[in-house]
């Protein structure tokens, strides 16, 4: 409906011109927006606010003529001036039984639009570091980052689904040290663990394994493994330092072994992470290695594209990036003084690798704690010599999960963490996936498990799902008495009262709803339209019966109650949520 005024408005718009009232090369985007005062009719324009400069006339007289210039149109009842200048729309009441039609005819393809046709876009989500289980702070970036690349799907975009995968550098050696120390436990090895090693059980599970399948292969007294090792932080030394010397120590001692033990920690917890997502219904198109950049030479590449370019200076040994050139607050190493290429340098190779596949729109998902890493990923996209606007970050703020009054740690060094599984486990992956969306992903989220576990109308997904099946049990009753109803024998026009008018109107927002959603990356405006939706249903539900004696009016309610459950279907889909028929 708000494409056909759009087209009026555009017709208006040109008659204008070609009457010589407005110049013709005056250029404006025509907005419509819905009333929230139906005093105020269905929708209103501000056209003649923004031509009034153009024309040199008030904009109540601009306003006037675009009225006159408008078509006719069944849908629409009349045309008003209000305020300064607005043109409100009032709909006629069948302009909105067309509705019913399209979605019963459109089905699972009502409010696909092709806003961004043949434009693609590659969104990058999670890409935990391999070194745990993934926690509920990254289930909420899961749930955010698939109910985009959904809702992008829908708005006509080409979607690429990928994690990058953190399989080098020093926290996966941390991790492998720390398998290959659970290991030497094992092994009857009394070992004082490093305080800044990873501790979760997970660790000794992978531990045990590499014994089962190794025996002593990799076994080595402590005094050997400790041998000038530098204090750790509890005997007064530097936690960093200690660890660092044990790495070294752990390469030193398991020579060409030390792959072997790398490999099988990565490989578990990777395919636990991949599980994970897929039981969380998050699947990905690719899974990026960024051993696969060092190993093609990826990072040397970027690099020498920056030195080339002039964008980097030497000092005390290490390479840096004049990231400060580009409105960082200053610049960042790229290569230390001991050879070691950085993250941030991986990270640039990563992202010139993802422009050079030709993608027209880039989407980095981050947890809100790499808020101060946006300028510097940028810098280097524009000292690159590409265009800064096709990456687009959107940051994830935390998530937080209380038991009763206990909030719970997080940690993947300590080991004190509540994993997604545990969370999927324990309010399903409907609840976990509908809270973690329902609100800004920029805004803190307090997720309230008690709610998300209760059958009542205060848990939004519950109230949501209840509608579909509430509408599932109807047609079962109608099927029970041996009845069928047909669109073609309805009579759309008895569906007069404020309930069915108003869903009426609700359903006709749906695709206005997704192409909001999609321009403004927030899957939340999906979660909050349902809510609107189920509400108008339950309401029109307690008041009204569906399987009266009158057979058009009952295939009228009938009508409308499908669409309403295909609207909800289409729009649970969208979030990852399941449309239970009996609940």
């Amino acid at each position: 409906m708000k494409q056909h005024l759009q087209t009026l408005f555009e017709h208006a718009f040109d008659q204008l011109k070609q009457q010589g009232i407005i110049p013709q090369d005056a250029q404006v985007t025509i907005y419509l927006e819905r009333t929230k005062d139906p005093k105020h009719g269905d929708f209103a324009c501000n056209l003649a606010m923004m031509l009034a400069k153009h024309a040199k006339r008030k904009p109540t007289e601009i306003a006037q003529q675009l009225i006159q210039c408008l078509p006719t149109s069944i849908h629409v009842a009349k045309a008003e001036i209000a305020g300064p200048g607005f043109i409100n729309i009032f709909l006629a009441s069948e302009a909105y039984h067309s509705v019913i039609e399209s979605i019963l005819r459109e089905k699972e393809n009502y409010g696909k639009s092709q806003m961004e046709q043949n434009q693609s876009v590659l969104i990058e989500f999670v890409s935990a570091n391999p070194t745990g289980p993934l926690h509920i702070g990254h289930g909420r970036g899961a749930a955010y980052g698939a109910a985009l690349a959904n809702l992008l799907q829908i708005a006509g975009y080409r979607v690429h689904k990928e994690y990058y995968v953190n399989d080098a550098g020093r926290q996966m050696d941390i991790l492998a040290t720390s398998i290959w120390l659970r290991y030497l436990d094992l092994c009857g090895v009394e070992i004082t663990f490093p305080v800044n090693g990873y501790k979760g059980d997970y660790i000794w599970d992978i531990a045990a394994t590499l014994h089962r399948d190794n025996g002593n292969t990799f076994f080595h007294e402590t005094e050997t493994i400790f041998q000038d090792i530098p204090s750790d932080e509890p005997q007064g030394g530097d936690k960093e330092t200690h660890v660092d010397a044990l790495i070294a120590r752990c390469k030193q001692l398991l020579g060409d072994g030390y792959s072997s033990v790398f490999a099988l920690g990565v490989n578990t917890i990777l395919e636990d992470i991949r599980q994970d997502l897929e039981q969380f219904g998050v699947v990905y198109d690719e899974w990026f290695s960024e051993q696969g950049l060092v190993e093609h030479q990826t990072v040397q590449y970027a690099i020498e594209q920056l030195q080339q370019a002039g964008y980097t200076y030497t000092q005390e040994g290490a390479l840096w990036f004049r990231s400060s050139d580009f409105e960082d607050e200053k610049d960042r190493v790229l290569v230390r003084e001991n050879g070691q290429i950085t993250y941030f340098a991986s990270d640039i190779a990563y992202h010139l690798n993802k422009l050079e596949r030709g993608f027209d729109k880039l989407i980095d998902i981050w947890g809100a704690d790499h808020h101060g890493y946006v300028p510097r990923v940028k810098a280097s996209i524009k000292a690159l010599g590409a265009d800064e606007n096709r990456l687009t970050i959107q940051l994830v703020q935390f998530a937080t999960l209380y038991r009763g009054k206990e909030k719970l740690a997080m940690s993947t060094r300590s080991g004190e963490f509540v994993t997604l599984r545990e969370l999927r486990q324990e309010v399903g992956k409907d609840a976990a996936r509908f809270f973690y969306i329902q609100r800004k992903s920029e805004q803190h989220l307090d997720f309230d498990l008690e709610l998300a576990k209760s059958q009542t109308s205060d848990n939004p997904v519950y109230y949501i799902q209840y509608a579909h099946a509430r509408i599932a049990s109807v047609l079962r009753q109608l099927e029970e008495k041996q009845q069928a109803w047909t669109f073609d024998n309805a009579d759309l026009k008895t569906l007069t009262n404020e309930h069915e008018q108003a869903l009426l109107k609700t359903l006709a927002r749906y695709p206005e709803t997704v192409e909001s959603a999609a321009q403004s990356y927030a899957p939340h405006q999906i979660a909050h339209y349902l809510r609107d939706l189920a509400q108008d249903f339950h309401v029109y539900y307690n008041a009204h019966t569906f399987l009266v004696d009158d057979e058009s009016l009952r295939n009228a309610r009938l009508s409308l109650i499908t669409a309403v459950q295909q609207v909800l279907r289409n729009g649970l889909g969208i979030i990852g949520v399941s449309a239970p028929d009996v609940m």
